[in-house]
């Protein structure tokens, strides 16, 4: 259980790499993962590519919530590992491994009934609703194995392994370049289902990484089956994993809500807009995951740092981590221009939709630089256990300041779609500014109490 002292006595430039860099070759095959499905979706129809469109909107409320707890578990053990209480991270451990999935089923049951109704709302009809509810209902139903994979991958990271999800992601996005025509379009005994095939394919896959991954964190030794009244559910350590999870929890839920609203406003160019607005967003991702693989190492050496009470090491992290995002989002801009069109063409070779993915593309790309400070200031305010902004930030940029821009936008002025996303361009920014001297603030009444 000593494997993540290290975290507390290296130099923070090498371990920012050590983390950031497997974490962020994951997100990679992650984001490729997804592609991949995007561009079955788009072999079957541009309805399909809009319906996965839609169905990812609504995961994302369900996944939110799991990524949220999972963080915060990851900064619970991080903390302890850091103070070197281990039997307490191996409490925490074998409290949060249930704690997620459990929450998962309720969850998945709740989106199984809701989603249609949401469909709707979001302007999907006749066949395009059909083929929505198709893709999301195994997805919901499989929602526990994607739940157990984020207690799991929370033990792991928290001792600084980033490399275990990064190997099961790389797994992934192969097994999904197999299983998706198979799934799709049938072979021997396997009946062709479709886009549904492409939901069944990632249901499996996230099956057999979970039993992987299980595996890995069985050789930490911090999940065991020694003291079986570990894993008994107690009301003092849940009470802790709601305090410390709840807010990035329902900060990532008031994302959903707002990828929600922003598909809702989306909607009104057309199904086009839509399924241009898909794919300009995976393509997106595609750059942000180098800064994803930061948040993934912030967290990780904030929490053990301020664990041990290195607050010098925590203030550097921060530091360190926001010169790489710059560096890493300048490359992105800089690519994104040039290859943009290029790459949303290999997806769908309707001009229109071409045409609304390029015009999210080349606006969206200037916000990089706020979402590296945005992701950077909430694992940061995550480690030192001070997550309560987090949610207030997120419901300004995620809900509050976004629907009156897009209303005001889409609504009252019918602007051009390429103007809603100059519109939530200063909207990110100015939540951006905020939270890093918030974070810095918080930060300076860290250190001076040590004084």
């Amino acid at each position: 259980m000593r494997k993540s002292e290290h975290l507390t006595t290296q130099n923070i430039p090498s371990l920012i790499k050590q983390l950031a860099i497997p974490a962020s070759v994951g997100m990679f095959f992650n984001t490729m993962y997804n592609v991949v499905d995007t561009f079955y979706a788009g072999l079957i129809s541009t309805e399909a590519i809009a319906s996965l469109s839609l169905s990812f909107m609504i995961f994302f409320l369900i996944i939110g919530l799991g990524y949220g707890f999972s963080s915060a578990i990851t900064a619970l053990l991080g903390n302890a590992f850091g103070k070197k209480k281990y039997k307490l991270a191996s409490i925490y451990a074998h409290k949060g491994l249930f704690f997620i999935p459990i929450l998962g089923i309720f969850l998945g049951l709740i989106g199984y009934f809701a989603a249609p109704s949401l469909f709707i709302l979001l302007g999907a009809s006749e066949q395009y609703l059909n083929t929505s509810i198709e893709y999301i209902n195994p997805i919901l139903f499989g929602t526990v194995f994607f739940m157990f994979n984020f207690s799991l991958n929370s033990i792991l990271v928290a001792q600084g392994d980033t490399k275990t999800y990064r190997n099961t992601l790389i797994f992934g996005f192969f097994a999904n370049l197999v299983l998706n025509p198979l799934f799709i379009y049938g072979f021997l005994f396997i009946p062709a289902m479709g886009i549904q095939g492409i939901a069944i394919a990632t249901v499996l896959i996230q099956v057999l990484n979970m039993c992987f991954m299980f595996y890995k964190v069985l050789q930490t030794k911090v999940i065991h089956f020694e003291k079986l009244e570990y894993f008994i559910p107690n009301l003092r350590v849940y009470k802790l994993f709601l305090s410390q999870g709840l807010p990035i929890s329902l900060s990532m839920l008031t994302m959903a809500f707002g990828s929600l609203i922003l598909t809702y406003f989306v909607s009104h160019y057309g199904m086009q807009a839509v399924a241009g607005y898909g794919i300009g967003y995976r393509v997106e991702q595609l750059m942000l995951l180098p800064a994803l693989g930061l948040n993934t190492a912030v967290l990780t050496l904030v929490s053990n740092n301020y664990g041990a009470k290195k607050y010098d090491r925590v203030i550097e992290t921060l530091k360190v981590s926001l010169k790489y995002g710059f560096i890493i989002s300048t490359i992105g801009i800089v690519l994104l221009t040039l290859l943009g069109r290029f790459i949303i063409t290999q997806f769908d070779s309707n001009e229109t939709v071409v045409n609304f993915g390029v015009d999210y593309l080349l606006v969206e790309i200037w916000i990089f630089y706020a979402y590296i400070v945005l992701f950077i200031c909430v694992s940061t305010l995550q480690g030192i256990k001070k997550p309560k902004m987090i949610l207030y930030i997120s419901l300004y940029r995620q809900i509050v300041a976004k629907l009156i821009i897009a209303w005001v936008i889409v609504k009252y002025f019918e602007l051009d779609f390429i103007y809603l996303w100059f519109g939530i361009l200063f909207m990110i920014y100015s939540a951006a500014i905020f939270a890093y001297f918030y974070t810095n603030r918080v930060l300076k009444e860290v250190c001076n109490k040590t004084i």
